[in-house]
């Protein structure tokens, strides 16, 4: 399903092989988080989605996982920056800002993705769903 709709929309989409269930429960167990349906359908199909020049458009689960734990402890050096670990973050738009779901005590709260602007720490719907995103995405219908 997701691999036919992203090469639906872009022939540039390369995809890694399927995450196994061994990465799939690595996400949870080390952060403490159950990937949002959507997110873990388009994990047990390719781990990772990347497009021109192997930027990635979604994370591998290896990614994910390095790239919260980081962002989440970041507000521990920037005091400038609000805590982050309301997100689950598995995309960046190459800029420093982040994608992601908002969460609240370690449950996704609903399928709107959301930017995390790294300059000015503001946090914003760009999204009603992973679909959305990924499409407006790739189309440039959707910007940062």
């Amino acid at each position: 399903m997701w691999k036919d709709y992203l090469s639906s929309i872009s022939k540039e989409c390369l995809f890694k092989a399927p995450a196994t269930e061994t990465e799939i429960l690595s996400v949870k167990r080390e952060l403490n988080i159950d990937l949002p349906k959507r997110l873990a359908e388009l994990y047990s199909e390719t781990n990772g989605v990347y497009g021109n020049y192997g930027i990635s458009l979604i994370w591998s689960t290896e990614q994910m996982i390095k790239e919260n734990k980081f962002f989440w402890s970041l507000h521990e050096y920037r005091d400038f920056i609000k805590p982050l670990d309301t997100f689950l973050f598995f995309s960046d738009a190459g800029n420093g800002d982040l994608f992601g779901y908002l969460m609240e005590n370690g449950t996704i709260q609903n399928e709107n993705i959301y930017v995390w602007n790294h300059e000015d720490d503001s946090r914003r719907i760009i999204a009603s769903s992973l679909k959305d995103f990924i499409k407006g995405w790739i189309n440039g219908e959707i910007s940062v």
